[in-house]
Parts: C-alpha cells; sequence; structure tokens
C-alpha cells in the first residue's frame, strides 16, 4: 500500500495529500522562502473555507495532517493552533472571499518571478512555448504596499475580475497563482517560474529576442489550456516520486 492510499481520520484527505506533496516539490525546485509563503485550497462551495500549511512551517516538512482549515469570514481564525500569519490571513482569506473560481492559491517569492516583478516592465512575453501559455493570461500588479495584510490582501484580491487571469506577478513581490485545484495551480506555477527563467537568461545575453507573434501565442495558449490531463498527470508522477522514496508528506 502506498502512503497516499493511507486515510487518517481528517476531512479531505485526498485534498490534504495533494497540498502536501505541492509543499514538498516546491521545496525541491527551490521556490520556498524559508518559513514564509502560504498555499491554499477551498473545501466549500462559495470557496470561503478553505485548507492551508500552518504558520511558520518549512516547505520541507510539510505534511498533510499538519494542513489547518480556515474560514476566510472569521477572524477568530487566528487565535486557533498554528493559525495563519496576518499576511497569510490577509492575502488568502482576501482571495477566498472575494475571487469564487480561485479554488487553489499558491504564492511564493521564486526567485525567476520575482526577478520579473522588479522589472519596470513585469509582463512575461511570449517568446517560447511555456511563456505563450500566459499570453494575455497574467495580470501586472505594479501597486505594491507593503506587507499583505488585510487591506493590501484585499487590493490584491480586487485585481482578480477576469477569470482567464490566474497569474499574478505583484510588482516587488513575488507571484500568485491560482487554479481549479492544486494539480493545475502547481503545474501553472511550475511552467511560469520556468518561462521566467528562461526569459531571464534569454535577457542576459544582450542579444535580441526573438518574440512570437500575437497570432501564434494565442493559438499556443488555447492549445495548452485544451491539453489533456497534463496538470493531473503532472502532481501524479511528483507524488509517485515521493512514494518511491519514502517521503512522509502523506501521514
Amino acid at each position: 500500500m502506498s502512503v497516499t492510499e493511507l486515510r487518517p481520520n481528517l476531512d479531505h484527505w485526498q485534498e490534504r495529500v495533494d497540498l502536501a506533496a505541492s509543499f514538498r516539490w516546491a521545496y525541491r525546485l527551490n521556490m520556498h522562502e524559508a518559513v514564509a509563503n502560504h498555499f491554499s485550497l477551498s473545501i466549500n462551495d462559495d470557496g470561503t473555507r478553505f485548507l492551508m500549511n500552518p504558520n511558520q512551517v518549512h516547505f520541507a516538512r510539510i505534511k498533510a495532517s499538519d494542513m489547518i482549515e480556515v474560514d476566510a469570514n472569521d477572524p477568530s481564525t487566528l487565535e486557533g493552533p498554528n493559525a495563519p500569519d496576518p499576511t497569510a490571513w490577509g492575502l488568502h482569506g482576501a482571495i477566498h472571499r472575494h475571487v469564487p473560481h480561485a479554488r487553489c492559491a499558491m504564492h511564493v517569492h521564486s526567485m525567476h518571478a520575482t526577478v520579473l516583478a522588479c522589472l519596470k516592465d513585469a509582463e512575461l512575453p511570449a517568446f517560447d512555448q511555456n511563456s505563450a501559455t500566459f499570453y494575455k493570461r497574467q495580470i501586472i500588479d505594479q501597486g505594491y504596499g507593503g506587507l499583505a495584510f488585510e487591506s493590501e490582501g484585499e487590493r490584491c484580491a480586487s485585481l482578480f475580475t477576469d477569470p482567464r487571469m490566474k497569474v499574478m506577478v505583484m510588482g516587488s513581490h513575488g507571484i500568485m497563482v491560482i487554479g481549479d485545484s492544486v494539480a493545475d495551480t502547481f503545474n501553472r506555477l511550475y511552467y511560469f517560474e520556468r518561462a521566467a527563467e528562461t526569459y531571464i537568461r534569454a535577457l542576459q545575453t544582450g542579444r535580441p529576442i526573438n518574440f512570437l507573434s500575437d497570432e501564434v501565442a494565442e493559438k499556443t495558449a488555447q492549445q495548452i489550456e485544451s491539453y489533456p490531463e497534463q496538470s493531473d498527470r503532472h502532481l501524479t508522477e511528483l507524488k509517485l516520486i515521493l512514494d518511491a522514496e519514502g517521503d512522509p508528506y502523506a501521514t
């Protein structure tokens, strides 16, 4: 029996396992930020109740049973054991209150996406297949107002008005990625960071970049959006690797 088949007496067990796997892989890909940053996943119909990593636990150690349950409409959540820190509450609480299509939200300060976020022009252009995924599908927020306490979280959430826009490049801060599930969101996070790295490296050559035409970029984005099962298969394979190594993420 694999560790993913073990089911302790906790609600939403498979969702917890998927989240734990995404934390472990974000660590392995060096997309963690010490004991900061958070991933969250809605568990009710309107999205206002969600699972989240416990306060200030390193991504490398997070297990399925560690996830806390948060009510975006109940500030007393902050008084519970391992309660999220005020910035996690401010940013993720606002996302899950106001953006119902954001079933999952992942916020990181990954290196290359954050480098991009610090540029005067912080948009990731379409120049290769990976970057074309995000053609006209990213929000560029240049209104950074400090740590994501409640007012800043509300401001960021208010920018997710178009359901096609599932990536926010948070100027001078990092990146917020939303999606339909853990697999969908982690896959998008992974590919944005990869595309940002390729773009930064291309800029470093000092040579002209061969940008895609609008027509080809949009065509490619639509093709990737309709590509069958890619995100689910990606997360499944990552969990199988963790299982084979005996990683305790699913405990």
